[in-house]
C-alpha cells in the first residue's frame, strides 16, 4: 500500500517502522520539514518526508492520523479534498488532567476526524496502548499476539486496517462500527487511569473468554466458595 503519515511523533514513527519493513510505501508529512526529514531518515527503507498535504495526497489507499486530539481534525477539515475516499486511521486519545476523556457527553474524537473529512473512510485503532509497546517486534505477551480492537464503518478500509495490524504483528479485533469508537476511547482513558494513575493491571480486570459469561454449571457447582443466590 501507498501510506501517507500526518504527524513526525512516536505513534506515526512506531506504525510506520513496522509497515515499511512490511514493504508498504510510506511518506511521512509534518508541519515542521526538518522533524518530517529526521524521522524518515530514521525509520529508512526508502521513506520520504514531506508537508501535511503532500503525506495526505500521497496515501492512495490509506493515511495515517498520528495527532495529537484536536489538532487531527484541524488538520483533516483542511485536507479533507486530498483525503476524499481513502482509509483515514485515528489512534488518538482525548484524555486530559486527571484521566478525563475530553469528549464525554459528545462525538467521539474519531467522529469529530470524520465531520471533518466526510469523504474519508475513517477507521479507529492502535489507541489502547503506549507507543512503546507498538515499536515492539512483535507486540506479543506469553506466547499470545496482542490483540487490536477495530472501529469502522467501511468494509474496505476495514479490510485494509486489519492487513496493516496484522503487519505490526498484532490480532485484528472486530470493535464494530465507528459509533462504537468512543468507548475504545472510554477504555483507553480507564486503562492509562489504572496504569498510570494506580499502577494497577488493567489486564486483570476482565476474565478469560471461557469465563466471560461466568464458569459452567458444573464447574459453579463444585468449584469451591461456589454460592447460590436464593433470591
Amino acid at each position: 500500500m501507498r501510506i501517507g503519515v500526518l504527524g513526525t511523533g512516536n505513534m506515526a514513527d512506531a506504525l510506520a517502522t513496522h509497515w515499511v519493513r512490511a514493504g508498504h510505501q510510506v511518506t511521512i508529512g509534518g508541519r515542521d520539514a526538518h522533524k518530517a526529514e529526521r524521522l524518515a531518515a530514521r525509520i529508512g527503507g526508502g521513506v520520504k518526508p514531506a508537508g501535511l498535504r503532500a503525506a495526505a495526497e500521497f496515501g492512495q489507499e490509506v493515511v495515517l492520523a498520528a495527532l495529537p486530539f484536536g489538532v487531527g481534525v484541524e488538520v483533516a477539515r483542511d485536507l479533507h479534498e486530498a483525503l476524499e475516499g481513502k482509509v483515514l486511521i485515528d489512534c488518538s486519545n482525548p484524555v486530559g488532567p486527571g484521566f478525563r476523556l475530553l469528549t464525554e457527553g459528545g462525538p467521539s474524537a474519531a467522529q469529530q476526524l470524520a465531520a471533518a473529512a466526510p469523504g474519508a473512510h475513517v477507521v479507529k485503532a492502535f489507541n489502547l496502548c503506549h507507543e512503546d509497546v507498538w515499536r515492539m517486534r512483535p507486540p506479543v505477551f506469553d506466547g499470545r499476539p496482542l490483540a487490536v480492537p477495530v472501529c469502522g464503518d467501511d468494509a474496505t478500509a476495514l479490510a485494509r486496517v486489519r492487513e496493516l495490524v496484522r503487519d505490526v504483528g498484532c490480532e485484528p479485533v472486530a470493535g464494530g462500527g465507528l459509533e462504537r469508537a468512543g468507548l475504545l476511547e472510554a477504555t483507553a482513558a480507564l486503562f492509562i487511569a489504572l496504569w498510570v494513575g494506580e499502577g494497577a493491571d488493567a489486564q486483570a480486570i476482565a476474565p478469560p473468554l471461557a469465563y466471560a459469561a461466568g464458569p459452567s454449571h458444573g464447574e459453579a457447582e463444585g468449584g469451591a466458595g461456589s454460592s447460590r443466590s436464593s433470591g
